[in-house]
């Protein structure tokens, strides 16, 4: 604790009591901020742990698919039946605030192009492997949930982020301006309550003087 270097006034006393129920509110409503943070942190952590090992799971289905079927189709016919997509991915993202926190909120955006019955097989079936169509179904199937983790991932980075900083923030009312004004505030009313023995004890001398006198 360090006391505030303040003169010990009425007016000055007055002053800090306000800035200290200013500051003990402002560290209850932070507290708060931060234990419902973290609860929701927590929660968002477990649903990313969660869906990461699902989306793993199901790259690494994909993946063997697509190996499968470069072993069983030459690299040239490979490469000419993926090289012309007929669908086109955009995200869209938008922000939403949570506690004060603005994380991200994503959506592919698909366009089809001229052909709006276009599938998301960009050749003709009959001259590949069906490996290659189990591989694609497959990465079409996981982009919405690769979205979702990267959704889930930015946005415990930015909480964590925001924990930290309101954690600093209640340690710094907590432990220093808190104290301090509490210090600062008992010194002056000391000093007053002895300012104003001192104030009695000589009213007093001047009255026994002017009573001797009379």
């Amino acid at each position: 604790m360090a006391r505030l270097n303040v003169t010990p006034t009425r007016m000055n006393l007055n002053t800090l009591k306000k800035r200290l129920a200013t500051s003990t509110r402002g560290y209850k409503l932070l507290k708060d901020k931060q234990d419902e943070l973290m609860r929701q942190f927590l929660e968002k952590i477990r649903e990313n742990k969660k869906l990461r090992e699902e989306v793993e799971k199901l790259l690494k289905n994909s993946s063997k698919d697509f190996l499968v079927a470069s072993s069983l189709m030459s690299p040239e016919f490979l490469e000419e039946a993926v090289s012309f997509p007929t669908q086109k991915v955009g995200v869209d993202i938008k922000t939403k605030n949570v506690m004060s926190v603005r994380i991200p909120a994503m959506e592919f955006k698909i366009k089809k192009g001229d052909n709006e019955n276009a599938s998301i097989y960009p050749y003709g079936l009959a001259q590949t492997s069906a490996e290659l169509d189990t591989a694609i179904e497959g990465l079409n199937e996981v982009m919405d949930k690769l979205l979702k983790l990267a959704e889930l991932e930015k946005t415990t980075q930015l909480m964590a982020d925001e924990i930290e900083g309101t954690r600093r923030r209640v340690n710094a009312l907590e432990y220093r301006t808190i104290p301090d004004l509490e210090e600062t505030i008992k010194y002056i009313r000391a000093k007053l309550e002895e300012n104003e023995r001192a104030t009695i004890s000589r009213l007093m001398k001047v009255k026994d003087i002017i009573s001797d006198q009379a």
